[in-house]
């Protein structure tokens, strides 16, 4: 008998869990946020897997490819001190005007991982710093706590709209998260 798939902590990766300084392709330059570690490591010791997805698109501008994208979620577990489950990316221009599919808050990455994964979406918690990432929460069953710290106002303002969790920071999502599982 197969296990049953269980739920997962879907995380945007820049902005959220590390400094967004524009196309982070270089593992020398990353810089966890404030308690970001500390989070990840309460997650992970709770038994959540932690699975990044994210839009690259300097994959597609020609600016790093897709190892360079593995190094800096490397050097992201090394600093915290912990392991992903998974990592998924888009690595298609925003004004892709193709057939895209991956691009957040598009729905086939988190798909994509639950597959993989043998994840539970339902069951699951969504968590970045733009309406994007946390948007597919809801269309998936699950739920979404956007980042306040590092989120812009108009994106703030949509997902309160919405009935999306804010925290002020990553620290305060990991705590609410924990604080809802019995």
């Amino acid at each position: 008998m197969a296990d049953a798939p269980r739920s997962a902590v879907f995380l945007d990766r820049d902005g959220t869990l590390t400094e967004d300084s524009g196309y982070l392709h270089d593992p020398a330059q990353v810089r966890l946020l404030p308690g970001v570690a500390d989070g990840l490591r309460r997650l992970a010791a709770a038994g959540w897997p932690l699975v990044i997805v994210s839009n690259q698109s300097g994959i597609a501008r020609g600016l790093f490819g897709p190892e360079a994208f593995a190094a800096v979620n490397r050097r992201v577990e090394e600093l915290a001190g912990v392991r992903f489950a998974g990592a998924y990316h888009c690595p298609h221009h925003p004004e892709f005007t193709g057939s895209c599919e991956c691009r957040k808050p598009a729905l086939k990455l988190f798909r994509d991982a639950a597959r993989d994964l043998r994840l539970d979406l339902a069951g699951s918690w969504f968590v970045g710093n733009r309406a994007g990432d946390v948007e597919p929460a809801a269309p998936l069953g699950g739920r979404a706590v956007l980042v306040a710290s590092t989120a812009p106002a108009a994106d703030l303002a949509l997902v309160r709209d919405r009935g999306v969790a804010v925290a002020a920071d990553f620290p305060s999502a990991a705590s609410l998260i924990l604080s809802q599982v019995a």
